[in-house]
């Protein structure tokens, strides 16, 4: 009895010390064990094994596994089960598979959370038919399925953008007898914000206050983000006061929610107000929570404030990621600070971050907002990385200061490049040269912008055709009369045809009048350790239809082309 609560005590010692994330204090509380002569047991190296893999990695965790072969120690299902999870953390589909392998090769039966961390996996990797196929494995073997079971497929059916799959599964499971939790009305609620159906996840929110179940914090959160997000802030700001007269406790996040929104919108006074509370109220703030903040002060125009506070993040132990210090060059710039912009650009450099192409927009803009565009156009020309925003500031900053060639080089440019720019820019361009007298150079930018778009676009026609449509383009361009387009276009055709069999002339022109598309490939994934279990697959899938659990089967996606 004294060597079981021994053991009882060195395993509580070592879990103990591997939540604290000391983990060579746990080794050494083992050694001293077994000086004295108490022995590890199987719950001490499982509290290690799920230890490594959480704080260190998979490997050193699996090298346990030899320790208790040495031990004499039989490794159980909870070993493995801490390995498949550690590997779900990492998105390590083929050693969750081998280790589900391993664990059968072993005669260790998989349990129910063995099969839901399977699912997960394969819910977090994108392959939600494979997570389906597990999951029905699970209701039709002799499990009883749990309510972490229903939520990891819930979840995971709402991530990968199946919302009314996910919908149907939760009224099944009602009409089965399963309450729901909240943890499961969080989930669909999450799912349908995600997807911008607030008006179903306030229905959702109000069939939850009419339940037995109260709504927490992070339920009137979500929602109030889901608000924020599709501009209704009204509505957002609604929930914010439920919260509060339910007496709910504002988190960081929370307050930050409502901060980031208040300073979108201009309301900067009620923002200074819920900033002020927050502060008040002594809430630990996380990077995020710094970061909303620093951008309020940028937006006030108080950047000596926000270099304050950056301070503050950097010596309360945050690291500032590129987010923050891009806050901070858009305030500089907004404030004319460009001098100020640059030299935040070079600390950036200096502490090993990777300047990210949104601080060079924030630059560009800043430059041409204050008129040094020439500047601007230096800094355009060393940036390795473009997009669309870039040539958009330049073009309509070329605009505003009536340098409308210039603008339409850079668009010109923009357009072969293959990136997309604002309409608005592109009517300002043409209109600017039209507006100077220079008809015939807005002619010619749409032309050729029309040929880059046909290089840069598959149009699905064949060689010959886009070569003639070239042509004609470019003949339209040199003026050309009807009569030599038509016969540089015979000239071209015939010159192509005659290289070619009349075998190839049916082929090709086959090919000119059908357009089809590849049948959709239906894949069956099942895991290893599902093959190995014939137990799973032993009963009919029907009677998990009449239970009401199981997905409906959809129809595949046929297309039809004209």
């Amino acid at each position: 009895m004294v060597g079981r609560l021994s053991t009882r005590l060195m395993n509580i010692c070592v879990a103990s010390c591997c939540k604290a994330r000391n983990l060579a204090k746990a080794e050494a509380v083992i050694v001293d064990g077994i000086r004295l002569g108490i022995l590890p047991s199987v719950i001490t190296y499982n509290t290690l094994v799920d230890a490594y893999c959480r704080f260190v990695g998979l490997d050193v965790a699996y090298s346990i596994l030899e320790r208790m072969k040495e031990a004499g120690i039989k490794a159980d299902v909870v070993t493995y089960n801490s390995l498949i999870a550690g590997a779900t953390r990492r998105r390590l589909l083929s050693q969750v598979l081998d280790l589900f392998d391993e664990m059968i090769e072993a005669n260790i039966t998989p349990d129910l959370w063995s099969y839901n961390t399977l699912m997960h996996c394969f819910f977090c990797l994108g392959k939600p038919d494979e997570a389906n196929n597990i999951f029905r494995d699970i209701i039709l073997s002799d499990f009883s399925p749990c309510s972490t079971t229903f939520n990891i497929m819930l979840h995971g059916l709402c991530k990968n953008g199946y919302i009314n799959n996910a919908i149907m599964l939760f009224r099944n499971l009602q009409r089965q007898g399963f309450i729901p939790q909240i943890v499961t009305y969080n989930i669909i609620i999450n799912g349908l914000c995600k997807r911008g159906r607030l008006r179903a996840a306030r229905k959702m929110l109000q069939e939850l206050g009419e339940s037995c179940l109260e709504p927490n914090a992070i339920t009137y959160t979500t929602v109030m983000k889901s608000c924020f997000r599709s501009r209704k802030y009204e509505e957002g700001l609604e929930i914010m006061s439920i919260m509060r007269s339910k007496g709910y406790t504002f988190d960081g996040f929370s307050y930050c929610t409502v901060i980031g929104a208040l300073v979108k919108t201009g309301r900067m006074d009620e923002a200074n107000f819920y900033m002020e509370e927050m502060l008040a109220h002594g809430i630990e703030l996380d990077l995020v929570s710094y970061n909303t903040l620093i951008n309020w002060y940028c937006k006030e125009g108080e950047m000596e404030a926000a270099f304050k506070l950056l301070d503050e993040v950097e010596k309360g132990g945050f690291e500032c990621d590129q987010y923050t210090h891009t806050i901070i060059i858009n305030g500089l710039c907004k404030a004319g600070n460009i001098d100020g912009a640059l030299r935040h650009l070079h600390y950036m450099d200096m502490m090993g971050f990777t300047i990210n192409l949104v601080a060079f927009n924030c630059l560009l803009d800043g430059m041409c907002k204050s008129g040094q565009i020439d500047r601007a156009l230096r800094v355009f020309e060393t940036m390795e990385i473009k997009d669309s925003f870039t040539y958009t500031i330049l073009v309509c900053n070329l605009c505003r200061a009536r340098r409308y060639q210039s603008a339409s080089k850079l668009l010109l440019s923009c357009v072969r490049s293959g990136m997309r720019i604002l309409k608005s820019a592109q009517r300002a361009v043409l209109d600017g040269l039209r507006s100077t007298g220079l008809t015939n150079e807005a002619k010619k930018l749409q032309s050729k912008m029309r040929l880059a778009r046909m290089y840069n676009s598959d149009l699905g026609v064949s060689s010959l055709g886009k070569r003639a449509i070239c042509i004609v383009l470019i003949l339209t361009i040199q003026k050309k009369t009807k009569e030599h387009i038509n016969l540089q276009f015979k000239q071209s055709s015939q010159e192509t045809t005659r290289k070619q069999s009349k075998s190839d002339k049916k082929i090709i022109r086959e090919k000119q009048l059908t357009f089809t598309l590849p049948a959709p490939q239906h894949r069956s994934h099942p895991s290893r350790a599902s093959h190995k279990k014939s137990s799973l697959f032993s009963a009919h899938s029907s009677d998990a239809f009449s239970r009401g659990y199981l997905l409906p089967k959809q129809e595949p996606i046929q297309c039809i082309t004209p």
